[in-house]
């Protein structure tokens, strides 16, 4: 696989014809069959090209396979020789794909119930890809009962892909993550045990493979208390063969104060739980001002304390499939962004003649363009590069696999890298 760059003017069959290889597997790669034409700036994924290398004097094809770590018929193949020993200094040749080469992790998808149709639709699309599946979510009240939700058909989908469901329970109330809710719970052994007792029923009758925990803006003097309640679920799920995992608020230091960061305490949870989900996204998000939903710089500030007190085999990274769209100038209270795919960014880029720039602080595209209205904005989103940035970090930290909010905003390029750079594990 090679990123491609589309310059001014570039046509999709001068880039297949430079690359060797079709017009429609580039257009299959990026999922843009309904693109006008290219965009300045867009990137592309060029599938099942590595690189390319100039024959030097004294070169063999086996010496060059093994420089690459490919086989001398793989070269043989994309290159379409017919004779090894014809090869010559100045020569070309195209390196095909090492597939795989980070190795092998878990990956996670939450997914929001809509329709049978929609969900089938959703998962037979990235099922192969998916480690987990995590229906989003099982609100508890009060008394720690569980509103149900439909999660049948996606459990159904899940298993024809072999792929291990999470049972997601969240603190969710009235459209926000609800403080006062959590700290009911937390402070009321007999709910926290009624609440275990609901889930431990749920999936046994539903076929979870394990629990995903996702209370957010808990009050942070209940830090000790979330604690505890982690570690009471935990003595009474894992006997039953059921993992834990939670999902923790992105900071880069041990933060104890605020309801979003103050009561997750990551060296807790990495003595506690089976793995984590670090929620590494939304620093550009709806109500706030223009950025990159998830940039580098940030994403590594939190790995990076992450992973000096969880063990990295227990911390999956939280990646986005979406970027907003604001319009400018941005002010506060002001409109919230909308957002939008990946795909539709490039297309709205193509509609509007816009050229896409790339953030390398932030390692994220974006581009501005003017509306019918005459109204300017400017859309941060996601691309090929700036995944493969995060898939890095993946291998330089030695994580545990990925987790993408949220399944059903179409990117297919993430797809693609993700299967050209890992083998996915399959548990079930």
């Amino acid at each position: 696989m090679e990123i491609h760059v589309v310059r001014p003017g570039e046509s999709l069959w001068a880039i297949a014809r430079r690359y060797g290889v079709s017009v429609q597997n580039i257009i299959d790669a990026n999922g843009i069959q309904d693109l006008p034409y290219l965009v300045p700036g867009q990137a592309l994924i060029i599938p099942g090209i590595e690189a390319t290398y100039t024959v030097q004097p004294g070169d063999s094809l086996w010496a060059i396979s093994q420089r690459y770590g490919v086989t001398v018929e793989s070269i043989l193949d994309v290159n379409n020789i017919a004779n090894p020993s014809l090869i010559y200094p100045g020569m070309v040749i195209k390196i095909p794909a090492q597939a795989n080469q980070y190795g092998t992790i878990e990956v996670n998808a939450y997914i929001e119930p809509t329709s049978p149709e929609r969900e089938r639709e959703i998962i037979n699309e990235v099922g192969q890809y998916l480690t987990y599946i995590s229906p989003f979510s099982y609100q508890v009240n009060e008394e720690g009962n569980l509103n149900p939700i439909d999660d049948e058909t996606i459990l159904n989908t899940a298993r024809q892909y072999d792929i291990a469901p999470l049972m997601v329970i969240t603190n969710f109330r009235n459209g926000n993550f609800d403080s006062q809710l959590a700290h009911t719970i937390l402070t009321n052994e007999n709910v926290q045990q009624n609440l275990i007792n609901n889930v431990l029923q749920t999936m046994e009758n539903k076929g979870y493979y394990g629990l995903n925990i996702d209370f957010e803006r808990i009050p942070p003097d209940d830090r000790e208390l979330y604690n505890n309640f982690l570690r009471k679920v935990v003595q009474q799920l894992r006997p039953e063969g059921y993992v834990v995992s939670t999902a923790l608020a992105p900071k880069p230091y041990d933060i104890r104060t605020g309801a979003w960061h103050g009561a997750h305490d990551y060296q807790a949870h990495g003595e506690i739980v089976d793995f984590v989900i670090l929620m590494t996204y939304e620093w550009g998000w709806s109500g706030g001002p223009p950025l990159a939903v998830a940039p580098i710089n940030r994403v590594r500030e939190v790995v990076d304390y992450a992973a000096s007190v969880i063990p990295p085999e227990k911390i999956i990274l939280g990646m986005p499939l979406y970027g907003y769209d604001w319009r400018l100038p941005y002010t506060p209270r002001g409109d919230w962004a909308q957002r939008v795919s990946p795909k539709e960014a490039v297309e709205i880029a193509a509609r509007y003649g816009a050229v896409i720039n790339y953030d390398q602080e932030s390692q994220a595209p974006y581009f501005y363009y003017v509306d019918e209205e005459g109204r300017r904005h400017v859309i941060w989103f996601e691309d090929v590069r700036s995944v493969m940035a995060k898939f890095n970090l993946v291998n330089e930290y030695g994580l545990r696999g990925v987790s993408y909010w949220v399944l059903g905003v179409p990117f297919p390029q993430n797809w693609q890298a993700l299967d050209a750079m890992f083998n996915i594990e399959k548990l079930v």
